[in-house]
This record gives structure tokens, sequence and C-alpha cells, in this order.
């Protein structure tokens, strides 16, 4: 059986995995160019994208296991056909995902980017920072990530509204809420968290109308998807004062161009979608990677951990 593999840290995961699947054929690759006619014979795909045009010869494809929790890169490949299998890495992001939450909540509270701004002209300017204690902060997307995230705000002593289609009990969430309850809980939020998966219930679900309602000195942090966000009511927002600013780590399009406004926005942070990164990732991922390799070489392919429902 041939495994490609298609990421940055490709030859890591081969020298982990040889060892312990002898019989398989494990190709490495950092990026498609390298791929070759590798992709006609691969039945099992380890990738957090690929293009279409190498699904497209992917004849032998069987399995896809998604480096990444979302999927939607993968899903929504035209060539990809319905009895490939697809399994997420779902349930590891955790600790990244909730720490970089708490770095650009700290980042713009304390205004980081003026006080860096400054560093680079040699001013001297203080001011008072705000706290992140006792302030409220709504988490759309309460899943493993939007847990994590609940539970580092518990600790600075922030009370925390959760925001789900599944409403369950969570000794760090101290009111929970569903999507119809967003515009009558977010005027009393100080940040609002996005973590929810792209769906068609959530695609621009953050617009004028949910934008209006905010504090004019609340900030979004968007560490989730981009297209959760509709990106012109949110330039709008900030340009005009309704809402205090915002850190993004995904958008609509990525990279993001270079001429987008957010680049610019003085009220904006700007990341290039490095939340869910970490630098124990590959450490992260082989354990449920191998696990699924085993179940899938013993014939168990209904029981592959966070197999995707397409």
């Amino acid at each position: 059986m041939d495994l490609l593999i298609l990421d940055s840290s490709a030859v890591d995961y081969k020298k982990a995995l040889e060892p312990k699947f002898p019989d398989l054929s494990i190709f490495a690759s950092t990026s498609e160019a390298e791929i070759g006619d590798v992709i006609e014979k691969a039945e099992v795909l380890f990738a957090t994208r690929i293009s279409d045009a190498l699904i497209q010869k992917a004849s032998h494809l069987k399995w896809i296991q998604a480096k990444t929790a979302g999927v939607d890169a993968l899903v929504n490949l035209p060539s990809l056909r319905k009895d490939v299998l697809l399994t997420s890495m779902r349930g590891i992001h955790g600790p990244q995902m909730s720490e970089m939450a708490i770095l650009l909540m700290l980042a713009l509270n304390r205004n980081l980017p003026q006080v860096i701004r400054n560093q680079e002209q040699r001013i001297w300017e203080r001011w008072a920072g705000r706290l992140l204690f006792q302030k409220k902060v709504g988490i759309l997307g309460v899943g493993a990530i939007g847990e994590a995230i609940a539970q580092k705000c518990k600790a600075f002593g922030m009370r925390v509204y959760g925001i789900d289609i599944l409403r369950r009990k969570m000794e760090a969430i101290d009111s929970f809420h569903g999507p119809d309850e967003l515009l009558q809980v977010l005027p009393e939020m100080d940040y609002l968290i996005i973590v929810a998966p792209l769906t068609r219930q959530t695609h621009r679900l953050i617009g004028t109308e949910a934008l209006s309602v905010m504090k004019s000195s609340a900030f979004l942090i968007n560490i989730g998807r981009g297209e959760i966000v509709d990106e012109e009511a949110l330039i709008a927002a900030l340009k005009t004062g309704k809402i205090a600013g915002a850190a993004l780590d995904a958008f609509s399009t990525e990279p993001l161009p270079k001429d987008h406004p957010f680049w610019t926005m003085k009220n904006v942070i700007v990341t290039p979608h490095v939340g869910g990164l970490s630098d124990i990732y590959v450490d992260q991922a082989l354990p449920i990677f191998e696990e699924n390799l085993h179940r899938f070489l013993r014939g168990e392919r209904e029981t592959l951990i966070n197999l995707v429902e397409r």
C-alpha cells in the first residue's frame, strides 16, 4: 500500500512512521511540485490541502487523513470521489488555539501594536492597560478548542458565554446559548472569539447586524474561518468605531492580499493563519494518524477516529 504525505514536515512524519509500518511505501513531499506520478498510485493521503488537479489523478485513493480539524478545503474539492474516506485531526488543537486566543486578547487590551511602533521610533508613551479580569467573553463554537479557550479565560477571572448549536454543561462555561440567541447576548460581551467551523449556517454569520449590536469597546477575535465574518462589514465597523478593534488569524482570501485594508488599520492585528500550528504538532498529530493507519490496514474503516460524514 502506498501512503503519500504532503506537508512541510513530511520527512519527520515519514521517519516516525516507517519503523512502525514496514509494509507501507511512504512518500514524503513538502510541495505538490515534488509529488510527480506518486499521486496516481497513492491509496492513502495525509495532507492539509491539495489541488483539485492532483485529486483528479488520484485514481487509487481510498482515504485522506487531514492534518487539520477543519476539512472544508478537502471536502469542497470538486473531483474528490464520494467513496474516499476522510478523517480529521479534531481534538488536538486546544493548547495552541487557546494560547493564541489569550495572546490576541492581551495584545488588543494593552495595545501592543502601538507599543511596538513606539519602540521602533523610541517614543516613551504610557497608558493604563485594560484587564481581562471580570470581562465578558463569548466563544462562538464550543468544541474541544472552544472548551480549552473557556478554561484559560476562567483562569483570568472572566465570565464566559458559550455559543453553539449543541448546548452542554461545562464547568468553564458560565452561560450557554444557541446561535439564535447571538444578537441577544452580543451586547453584553467585551470580546467575541470565533472558533466555529465553516458551514452554511456560519457563513458570514458575523456581519453588519451582529457587529451593530456589539459594544463600541468590544474586540473581535477570529481564529476560526475567515468566511464566518463579513469582512466588508467588519472594515466598516472598525473605521467608524462601532467596535474597538479586531485580531484576525483567518481570512476569506489567503494569503491576505497585499492591498487589503486590514494590513494598515491600526486597530487590527493580522496574523497569517498560524493559530493551529505548534512546535510539537508532529507529536500531537501522530497518535491519531498511527491509530487510524492500524485500523485502516485491518479493514476497520467505520471505526476510524474523527471520521467525517460527507
